[in-house]
């Protein structure tokens, strides 16, 4: 499982890398049609081929988590190693209905080890687990999406990505949360494609929220990419391999997302508690973030009375973690109606961040000047 956070991780900084590229992600161009002008799509940068075979082999690392799991498991419970032909019934179904899962039990009647014969504690874990227990869409199920995705990756090609354009807004139409935006298609963007009409002569700036999708193999489903694979491996991770090993109460701390696997450990057992809670995911996620903080803050702090040097506010910001300029942001409050109150306090947070600045500027110097 740290590998496979590791592999993600690698996603994670190619596809800042690849929508952070000077010309974005898609290049867009007005043409007059009538009365109205139509913004169309006419180029898509290419995604580099690295994403998808690491894609690949992310999904197929949580799915070997999963099935060494139960094989490390069955053997425990067996005493000690199996026979060849035992061994070979020892795998982790994707069930969408109770009886299919039955007719995978019942083929392990006869060859199979004890633990994985009707009616065993271990049949009991595993069912929990499965595709079915999720009764009304039980295809979304994360071990149905690990199985499809990794059956796709091993038998007929890499994961297939494609840049996505999650959702848009009119500047003058500022929705007030997230979820007030438009839900746009669920579909890769593709040259000719028109994403916005406006009446000729108007010009009407727009917010784009572009991503990268990746295909669910065998539906017209492309969830984003980042989300599909932090879903499914928070769900391997604090989940299914507990669940397999303790069967009932999940443990808690839960299990690290990652741990130094690069360099030999005297005691992996410590290792493994001392590992990192925070996965690849949410760290491309506060990536991103941070992008988006560094210039608005730039920006507010530098329209202030008694406003630092551009160059201070930028070194001041730049030293920042992503976490740390996530933080400072966090502490204006967005609002729709110009409330006065809110206004007066985030006029105060924004000179205290000033202050903050002149503080970090004047340090500096003062290093610089010993």
């Amino acid at each position: 499982m740290s590998h496979a956070d590791d592999l993600i991780g690698q996603i994670g900084d190619l596809l800042f890398d690849y929508q952070a590229q000077p010309g974005g992600t898609f290049t867009l161009r007005e043409l007059p049609a009538g009365s109205v002008s139509r913004t169309e799509v006419v180029r898509v940068a290419p995604i580099p081929r690295k994403v998808s075979l690491l894609v690949a082999d992310a999904l197929v690392a949580l799915r070997a988590a999963l099935e060494h799991a139960l094989f490390t498991e069955v053997e425990f419970l067996a005493g000690g190693r199996l026979d060849e032909r035992a061994a070979k019934l020892v795998e982790i179904p994707a069930s969408d209905t109770y009886k299919k899962f039955d007719e995978w039990v019942r083929k392990r009647a006869k060859n199979g080890p004890s633990s994985l014969r009707a009616g065993s504690e271990l049949v009991r874990r595993i069912g929990d687990l499965q595709p079915f227990q999720r009764v009304n869409a039980p295809h979304n199920h994360p071990l149905a999406r690990l199985t499809i995705h990794t059956n796709h990756a091993k038998h007929r090609m890499p994961a297939i990505t494609a840049v996505r354009l999650a959702a848009m807004y009119r500047d003058d139409q500022l929705p007030r949360s997230m979820q007030d935006l438009l839900a746009r298609p669920e579909e890769p963007i593709r040259v000719g494609d028109v994403i916005a009409e406006t009446p000729l002569g108007i010009k009407v700036p727009l917010t784009l929220f572009p991503t990268v999708g990746i295909n669910r193999p065998g539906t017209d489903r492309w969830p984003v990419l980042m989300t599909e694979l932090d879903e499914i491996s928070w769900w391997v991770r604090t989940q299914a391999v507990p669940h397999l090993i303790t069967g009932g109460n999940l443990p808690e701390p839960a299990l690290p997302t990652r741990y130094e696997t690069s360099v030999g450990q005297e005691d992996e057992r410590a290792a493994i508690a001392a590992g990192s809670m925070i996965s690849a995911a949410e760290r491309h996620k506060q990536r991103l973030g941070a992008a988006i903080a560094r210039p608005g803050l730039v920006d507010l702090i530098g329209q202030i009375e008694g406003a630092p040097t551009v160059a201070d506010i930028m070194a001041w910001v730049e030293h920042l973690t992503d976490e740390e300029a996530l933080e400072r942001m966090s502490r204006l409050r967005t609002t729709f109606t110009h409330e006065s109150q809110i206004m007066l306090r985030n006029a105060e947070v924004v000179a205290r961040l000033r202050d903050e600045v002149l503080s970090f500027a004047f340090a500096d110097d003062a290093a610089e000047a010993r």
